[in-house]
């Protein structure tokens, strides 16, 4: 009985947490960022396409070069083949001139 006589007289005296008009709605100012959040945002994606354009240009060249440097070892190695006889001249023509058209025609 002892217990159950502290359980009601805990309940009876606590006292229940009245909240404050503060808690209730806080002041706008704190929760909108404002003109400065603005800026910082606009700032981050100037930035942010900046780089990603500046990343696809350097994705792209480097495509290229990888590209050109593939035809430049096909053509190395046609030309070494025609100068050891192991592939006819006109080889070397094909990888040269792959859409077919003589340089100086």
């Amino acid at each position: 009985m002892h217990a159950a006589s502290a359980l009601i007289w805990a309940a009876v005296t606590t006292p229940e947490p009245v909240p404050s008009p503060s808690w209730t709605s806080p002041p706008p100012e704190l929760v909108t960022p404002g003109p400065a959040g603005f800026f910082v945002i606009a700032i981050l994606v100037v930035a942010l396409t900046l780089l990603a354009a500046d990343m696809l240009r350097r994705v792209r060249r480097a495509r290229y070069r990888d590209e050109a440097n593939a035809a430049l070892d096909a053509e190395q190695a046609a030309a070494e083949a025609a100068a050891n006889g192991d592939a006819p001249a006109e080889a070397f023509d094909d990888i040269a001139n792959p859409d077919g058209h003589e340089p100086g025609r």
